[in-house]
């Protein structure tokens, strides 16, 4: 099992970012993917959470009407839209196969001015 995330960098607040999850080795599409982040000096924090179909999405409060989870079964990729960005989003976000319990290293997203 590999997740590979990308799409992370510097963007000053109340910009836009698109972080992909690229997902192999175990059938994508049986799945339900969630983002977590984790800021420096903070616990690891649920964001986004998408069923296997991408039918059914969960948000945390902080990040609702603002970030959108989506999932390509056919490309074995999920995304993470963040708009209206805030300094206090910046962290690690990571993907993670729910009930496998594997994870990705992650990608870095700071937003600054």
């Amino acid at each position: 099992v590999q997740l590979v995330e990308s799409g992370g960098g510097l963007v000053q607040p109340g910009g836009s970012l698109r972080l992909s999850c690229v997902a192999s080795g175990f059938t994508f599409s049986a799945y339900t993917m969630r983002w977590y982040r984790q800021a420096p000096g903070k616990e690891r924090e649920l964001v986004a959470r998408i069923s296997n179909t991408g039918g059914t999405t969960n948000y945390a409060d902080s990040v609702k009407g603002r970030f959108t989870v989506t999932r390509n079964n056919a490309k074995n990729t999920m995304y993470l839209q963040m708009n209206s960005l805030k300094p206090e989003d910046t962290a690690v976000y990571s993907c993670y196969v729910e009930l496998m319990g594997y994870w990705g290293k992650g990608t870095l997203v700071t937003i600054s001015s």
